[in-house]
């Protein structure tokens, strides 16, 4: 079984209730890495008898960090309209709420369509050389990231700039899906890293991701590259803000994402 598939087993528990566990696969510096906890709560809704539609909208909060072990879910729709569903979901161990999340599912249509935001310039993938792994962040070895420029800094070594552009995709190879691009959403390391040229203790506190992409636009997508890019806006008082875009080779859309971090320093 795919490392991302494995993180994703949910057995149902009881009424609305699904229970997973963490592997050591996506360990991060403490519990387990973001992205892989919102795809998750997003398999929560998706596995759910009455979800309804596709994803459209997920916000993920971090309350405490995970420990390793097991872990509920619990997953409670709040109401269905005729074009969108919203949710509300809980995930905890022996009863403390660690992460909570929001997700709004609902029903595409045809309608008129435009992109007024466009990718970065940035070589073909095969062009870069993959990175290396940061010393004793576990997760990153599940992904092929190629940096097309802010890649993670050498000590010493701050920048005038936020913003981190990189092909990134599942290693070993897997088709996309909304659970893998909720993951993605979070594939950055925090921006004061880049902007400090140093490592200062630092993690998201809440990420709204947007999926702009339907099922037709990811199995087109398949397993290859994505171009992710990200930008803080603002570092004042101990958080800053982030934004991010993931693109598919061919220049569409796939998600957007906004983030609150919290940092020292």
């Amino acid at each position: 079984m795919h490392p991302f598939d494995k993180a994703l087993e949910l057995e149902p528990s009881g009424d609305d209730l699904l229970r997973g566990r963490t592997i050591p696969e996506w360990a991060n510096m403490v519990g387990p890495f973001g992205g892989i906890t919102a795809a998750a709560m997003l398999r929560a809704v998706e596995l759910h008898p009455k979800r309804h539609g596709q994803p459209i909208a997920l916000t993920v909060n971090y309350l405490a960090p995970i420990v390793d072990g097991e872990f509920d879910v619990v997953t409670r729709v709040v109401k269905t309209n005729r074009s969108n569903q919203h949710w509300i979901v809980e995930l905890s161990q022996d009863g403390d709420v660690k992460t909570t999340a929001t997700a709004i599912f609902g029903l595409r249509r045809d309608t008129w369509a435009d992109t007024e935001v466009t990718p970065p310039p940035a070589p073909a993938p095969e062009d870069i050389v993959p990175s290396v792994p940061p010393f004793g962040v576990v997760w990153f070895d599940n992904y092929d990231m190629r940096f097309v420029d802010g890649a993670i800094p050498d000590v010493g070594a701050p920048s005038d700039s936020s913003t981190t552009t990189l092909w990134v995709r599942n290693n070993p190879a897997r088709p996309m899906d909304f659970a893998a691009l909720a993951a993605v959403s979070d594939i950055f390391y925090p921006r004061v890293f880049l902007r400090h040229g140093q490592f200062v203790p630092a993690g998201t506190v809440s990420i709204t991701t947007y999926f702009h992409a339907v099922d037709t636009q990811l199995t087109a997508q398949g397993d290859d590259f994505v171009l992710a890019t990200a930008r803080a806006q603002r570092f004042s008082r101990g958080y800053f803000d982030q934004t991010a875009h993931l693109w598919s080779r061919d220049s569409t859309l796939l998600a957007t994402s906004h983030q609150i971090v919290y940092f020292k320093g």
